[in-house]
């Protein structure tokens, strides 16, 4: 009987590089050469959904770590150098961040900490309301924390995959695998340094990470509040991006033509020179006459008017309802991350500044008094607008020779004032800004993302508040007023503000070893590994206390690979001792704390195509007697053979792979699969670890009914006996046979939950 039973089998058109099974359900991601990103389920291997490569992201996907909630899809981009969290559910992409260097590998934990500090977080937030974005980014009430490493010794941390809380430095190499431990004590890092002749050189690091541990609450405080402002700024992006779209359709119309009419027209008249003809003498040049009646059109116009107004009303609307409300949100989160500052003995170990909260707050600030100035500059662009096209309708009426409806025919000298302010301030006098786009309109400058002056600020000479600020001798200077910056656009406010909360053909493989473990409840670094030019036949485990401060005796061995299989794989008829055979270890993951899933290959074939899935149980093998005395002026591969050497029976917990050669292999030992990937990286194979156990436990369960049925039957003939006999010593017999029934049944009952179990 097959140890393992295949579940799935599927051959896909592109090479895959990275695969990871998700820690609580029944998915695996995969990610291929060409930069798409699969979620596919483990019944008959079904494609859930799949996220194309675009722009916004990238297309070289480098590496993948699933949320321990498996809710949140982690995957790290090398081409934009970006770090991507999408949602499971949806495809969806919840948030993304730079990195300096493309990642290389990532490791995603929930820190296991039962301290109430961290539930007493969650109850102050539930007055707060949350947004369907920040639930899914915070996920559980426990603190997660995303290990993104890369090269040139590259490792960063970020609470809840958002928040940045170290950054470490000093580490050579390329990072190759990492492992933060549950009890945030130390992380352990796998780097890979090759040598001027391109010799890979493995080198293990554990860091302690106490200052993390010893400051849980107070980060787990920052990281929440992070995510909440993280999102905020997300959410006045996409605002700001929504408004500027709402304007540049409608706008582009209308600079396209007046750019025309620029470049074409023989005159030396400037543009603002021709329309103040018309509106003085209704006079229009050839050039203005052609433009109007022939490219903008009378029907034309009115509708452009139409659209425009339309268009004002709804920036005017998004910048109240969204851009406003999403600054007034995030000034509040910035004033309590302020108040968490000022508490130095708790949160200044943190790297907290208050100096540098109250810069973001001042970003902020301004920020939100721009968005107030742009609402100023819509509502009074709106009444010249409407004055300007209405003005400019009836003109083109009169050159049509049509009807002007009475209700246009007048024109009062307020009218006459916002049309002049109209052309005064959408059209400047100097013609070489006609040939860019965006500059006849002073709502379009205020939404430009450059860095440029703008052509016509805000005139605030009028203003009663800006007077009484510049003759007021402690106001002038005053740290409590917000600086307004009236000479620059809202884009160029935006971008200061985010700088200011700115917290701050060879095919990649990540599939080989060395790999890390974290066993939680022992509090144990595991690190497993290879080295198959001096024994090709040995497994080596390295075990570290997840405390620094904690020795652990006995922290390496070596696993024999050549000891003999006790049994065959499809029977139980035992192997004869000509059946050795050498293997060696091509991928290995840990199944569960105590089981390390390998994929083997045969020594001893020729063809190199023979390969086995294996089950290794440690239990034993972990316990072994001698020390392994380190020789730190040495390196390791030269003091291998004083590793302490065990061996292994696998039993029956291995399978031969047929038609597939076999590479790498994905483990998830909570649903207890694995996903086999050949070498061409095309072929996959899924498998359920404990089929077996399910198998045996099926037959026991029928042998169990089929006992019980037997039991029923003999109580039944026991109690015809008793029916048969005279007096209280037939029934008491009977009463003692049902007894000795139900007892019999309650073994049957107590082995079979044994069994399951």
């Amino acid at each position: 009987m097959p140890a393992f039973r295949q579940v799935g089998e599927k051959q896909l058109p592109n090479p895959i590089l990275y695969m990871a099974w998700s820690p609580n359900r029944d998915l695996i991601a995969l990610a291929n050469t060409s930069g798409e990103l699969l979620l596919h389920r483990l019944a008959n291997f079904q494609r859930v959904w799949s996220l194309l490569p675009n722009e916004n992201t990238g297309k070289e996907i480098t590496s993948l770590a699933w949320r321990p909630d498996g809710k949140v899809l982690a995957f790290s981009v090398g081409d934009t150098k970006q770090v991507v969290l999408c949602d499971a559910e949806k495809a969806e992409i919840l948030h993304l961040f730079p990195v300096e260097y493309p990642a290389s590998c990532m490791h995603w934990m929930e820190v296991q900490d039962d301290s109430s500090t961290l539930s007493s977080f969650s109850e102050s937030e539930d007055d707060e309301e949350k947004s369907d974005e920040v639930t899914n980014l915070l996920g559980e009430v426990r603190l997660s924390i995303l290990v993104v490493g890369g090269l040139s010794g590259f490792v960063e941390l970020y609470a809840y995959g958002l928040y940045k809380i170290a950054m470490l430095s000093g580490i050579s190499g390329t990072c190759r695998s990492l492992g933060l431990s549950s009890d945030l004590k130390s992380l352990s890092v796998i780097t890979e340094i090759r040598s001027t002749e391109d010799n890979p050189e493995i080198h293990y690091i554990q860091l302690d990470t106490g200052l993390l541990s010893s400051c849980l609450p107070e980060l787990t405080k920052m990281a929440r509040k992070f995510t909440h402002i993280s999102t905020l700024l997300q959410y006045l992006r996409l605002s700001l991006t929504c408004t500027c779209e709402a304007w540049e359709d409608i706008l582009m119309q209308m600079d396209l033509r007046l750019t025309k009419f620029v470049q074409e027209k023989n005159t030396s008249t400037q543009v603002q020179d021709e329309f103040l003809e018309l509106l003085l003498w209704g006079h229009a040049s050839p050039e203005l006459q052609a433009l109007l009646m022939n490219q903008l059109t009378v029907k034309g116009l009115k509708m452009l008017g139409q659209s425009i107004d339309s268009s004002y009303s709804s920036i005017q609307k998004l910048v109240i309802s969204h851009l406003q409300s999403g600054s007034e949100a995030l000034l509040y989160h910035l004033s309590e991350v302020k108040g968490m500052a000022l508490w130095k003995q708790k949160f200044q170990p943190l790297g907290l500044d208050p100096a540098a909260v109250e810069d973001a707050i001042v970003a902020v600030g301004s920020f939100t008094l721009k968005a107030s100035e742009l609402l100023q500059v819509i509502d009074k662009s709106m009444k010249n607008f409407k004055a300007f096209f209405r003005w400019l309708y009836v003109a083109m009426l009169r050159m049509s020779e049509d009807h002007v409806p009475p209700e246009l025919n007048k024109m009062t000298q307020k009218d006459l004032a916002f049309v002049a302010d109209f052309l005064s301030e959408h059209f400047s006098a100097n013609e070489e800004l006609f040939d860019r786009k965006g500059k006849y309109f002073n709502v379009e400058r205020y939404l430009k993302d450059e860095d440029e002056d703008l052509v016509s600020p805000p005139n605030m000479e009028g203003n009663q508040w800006v007077t009484f600020v510049k003759q007021s001798t402690y106001l002038k200077e005053s740290p409590l007023l917000f600086p307004t910056y009236p000479q620059k656009s809202l884009h160029f406010v935006k971008r200061m503000m985010e700088g200011s909360i700115d917290l701050s053909e060879n095919t990649p493989r990540l599939f080989e070893l060395p790999s890390l473990w974290n066993d939680k409840k022992a509090g144990m670094h595991y690190v497993v590994f290879c080295m198959p030019e001096i024994s090709p036949s040995k497994i080596y485990i390295l075990r570290r206390a997840t405390d620094p401060n904690r020795s652990v005796p006995k922290g390496l061995v070596a696993l024999n690979l050549n000891t003999p299989l006790n049994s065959s794989i499809d029977d139980e008829t035992p192997v004869p001792a000509s059946a050795d055979s050498s293997y060696s270890c091509l991928d290995a993951r840990f199944y569960d704390n105590e089981t390390l899933t390998v994929v083997l290959r045969s020594l001893e074939d020729d063809e190199n195509k023979m390969r086995v899935l294996a089950q290794l149980h440690l239990n034993s093998a972990l316990s072994w007697d001698e020390e392994f005395t380190w020789d730190l002026t040495l390196r390791l591969e030269q003091q291998t053979e004083g590793i302490p050497v065990q061996g292994l029976t696998w039993r029956n917990q291995s399978r031969e792979m047929d038609n597939i050669k076999a590479q790498f292999v994905a483990v998830n030992g909570i649903r207890k699969v694995a996903c086999m990937l050949s070498a061409n990286l095309r072929h996959i194979r899924v498998f359920e670890m404990d089929a077996e156990e399910e198998e045996e436990e099926e037959e026991r369960a029928d042998e169990s009914q089929e006992m019980s049925s037997d039991q029923d039957r003999l109580e039944d003939t026991m109690t015809n006996q008793s029916d048969a006999g005279e007096g209280r010593d037939g029934v008491g017999g009977a009463e003692e046979a049902q007894v000795a029934g139900q007892g019999s049944g309650d073994i049957l009952g107590e082995t079979a939950g044994s069994d399951t179990l």
